[in-house]
């Protein structure tokens, strides 16, 4: 019986493995992340559930709440979302025509995601900063979201290798010390050396504020996670939720 045992530990430690390396983000891409003048102002937004350095899709229900933040008034865009089916997988897509300058916050809360291999629910409060017609307002501007993140670099206009810092907020405050995980949206075929390398992993210092220097030209995904004071119950029993607060971010090439 002990080579069983083994094989059964060993198939469990590769589960665990897998189970590391693939993280969980909601995510929200925008087609353009600055609108200048002149330009077609009509933008199409992908919003989703995904591994992204992987290019695994989970599905994805109805969110519950989908909008834009700009110059301090928040409009609902939950009508605007259409189911998409990519890989077989649901997901959602919705176009929104800029009429006026400045930063536009968009962001998402999704319907609790059940995660059966860690026994928990996922809610993931996503955000995209797109800029519009050269005013530069808004971007550091909180929607108000249980958890987000805030950020205190500009987050459009990076360069590969800029810096980009963000601050975590909680319930409006300050979250110390929050694991923050990142991933690259992997749609240019990035070899993935070992599973480390899949989410970098950092945390946030006492004051909730996060660094990151990103590597290369694409979108990255910033998802600081906690665990709400609430549960929700499936089938009679009471399981914990993990909230994360999603920003992506878009950098260029230098050429």
């Amino acid at each position: 019986m002990k080579p069983l045992r083994y094989l059964l530990l060993a198939g469990i430690g590769v589960l665990c493995t897998v189970g590391l390396a693939s993280a969980h983000f909601g995510v929200i891409i925008p087609s353009d992340d600055i609108v200048s003048q002149g330009e077609s102002r009509t933008i199409t937004l992908d919003v989703k559930f995904i591994h992204p350095m992987e290019g695994n899709y989970m599905n994805m229900e109805r969110p519950k709440q989908f909008g834009v933040l700009l110059r301090g008034k928040k409009t609902d865009l939950l009508p605007t979302l259409n189911e998409k089916k990519v890989n077989g997988f649901t997901t959602w897509e919705a176009k929104y025509t800029i009429r006026r300058p400045g930063d536009h916050v968009f962001y998402v809360e999704p319907t609790p995601y059940w995660e059966p291999a860690e026994q928990s629910f996922i809610v993931h409060y996503t955000k995209v900063i797109v800029n519009a017609m050269g005013m530069e307002e808004g971007w550091d501007q909180p929607v108000g979201l249980k958890t987000e993140i805030v950020p205190l670099t500009r987050p459009y206009g990076l360069w590969a290798g800029n810096v980009f810092q963000g601050v975590v907020l909680v319930n409006g405050k300050p979250a110390p010390f929050t694991e923050v995980e990142v991933e690259y949206m992997n749609t240019d075929g990035v070899k993935i050396p070992s599973d480390p390398y899949v989410t970098q992993v950092l945390k946030a210092d006492a004051n909730g504020v996060f660094t990151y220097a990103m590597p290369r030209a694409g979108w990255w995904g910033f998802a600081a996670l906690s665990e709400d004071d609430r549960k929700i119950e499936r089938d009679g029993k009471a399981y914990p939720v993990e909230i994360g607060a999603v920003l992506w971010v878009r950098t260029r090439d230098m050429r």
